[in-house]
């Protein structure tokens, strides 16, 4: 967990994500990510220079054998109020609308109804469990399948919304959120989502893991593209 807070401690900084008297609702789906970054800004509240409030927000997609037991109990082991609010956005994209790629609806439903719930319940952050691998899967994404150059951000305002959303794992990989999960034994609610693992993003993910073992520095190197706004070399400016 020490690699974790040492990343979530470098994002804070480098894009001032949080502030004096921030009431931080944690985006927390029960998968390992979530969890992670829920425990890791748990810890971090010990040392953060200044003072937030935490909030683990759950959305329920209407999926049977869904079961939060453990995310409540761990919620309640670390104090942390956890918040579950009950949808049936799965049922309607599997099951009455029956979409073809339903990966990219099921996203904007569940951002629409946590940015809705943050505001019921006074958040001011909404923290997301997106990762650096993530970051460059979404970059390979836009790429093949939209024609653009394009990820998500760090840090996001929603003027809309008067709300602001953070990623604080964007530094950190998911070979270390995996081991801090298995070290520290954080609770990880399996996917009843009928696409999981069948996805176009499982794809890229497995195409990087390739290119990774043939040449290391690679996911660095990518990251580190990212960062270098001064050094794009593209056709249009």
């Amino acid at each position: 967990m020490r690699k974790i807070l040492g990343c979530i401690k470098k994002a804070v900084k480098n894009f001032d994500m949080i502030q004096e008297g921030d009431v931080i609702g944690v985006g927390v789906s029960g998968g390992k990510d979530s969890s992670s970054l829920l425990y890791a800004l748990k810890l971090y509240q010990n040392f953060s220079p200044v003072k937030f409030e935490l909030k683990a927000l759950t959305l329920t997609l209407g999926f049977e054998d869904f079961d939060l037991t453990p995310i409540n109990e761990f919620c309640r082991k670390i104090e942390v109020e956890h918040i579950v609010c009950p949808t049936q956005i799965g049922k309607v994209i599997f099951e009455e609308r029956k979409e073809k790629n339903p990966c990219s609806l099921c996203s904007t439903m569940r951002r629409g109804r946590l940015h809705n719930l943050c505001k019921e319940h006074g958040v001011t952050k909404l923290a997301l469990g997106h990762h650096a691998d993530d970051a460059i899967e979404t970059l390979f994404l836009c790429m093949m399948h939209e024609g653009r150059i394009n990820t998500f951000e760090p840090i996001t305002y929603l003027d809309r919304k008067d709300l602001t959303m953070i990623r604080p794992l964007i530094y950190a990989y998911e070979e270390d959120i995996i081991l801090a999960v298995n070290k520290h034994n954080i609770p990880v609610v399996e996917s009843t989502c009928p696409a999981n693992k069948k996805t176009q993003r499982e794809y890229f993910k497995q195409m990087l893991t390739n290119i990774y073992g043939d040449i290391p520095n690679g996911r660095k190197n990518i990251l580190k593209a990212l960062e270098n706004a001064d050094q794009f070399n593209l056709w249009f400016k």
